[in-house]
């Protein structure tokens, strides 16, 4: 499993938007739907 497989089957088990775990992370939505696209990892 990838990383972004990872970070997006976490988020919906717990049942964030992305824009909910981008504040709870302090990043913006975008860096989310990128980490979960697999186009930016950092």
């Amino acid at each position: 499993m990838q990383m972004k497989d990872i970070i997006r089957k976490k988020r919906r088990e717990c049942g964030y938007t992305q824009e909910q775990l981008a504040a709870y992370l302090g990043v913006s939505a975008p860096a989310v739907n990128k980490w979960e696209s697999g186009v930016s990892q950092s």
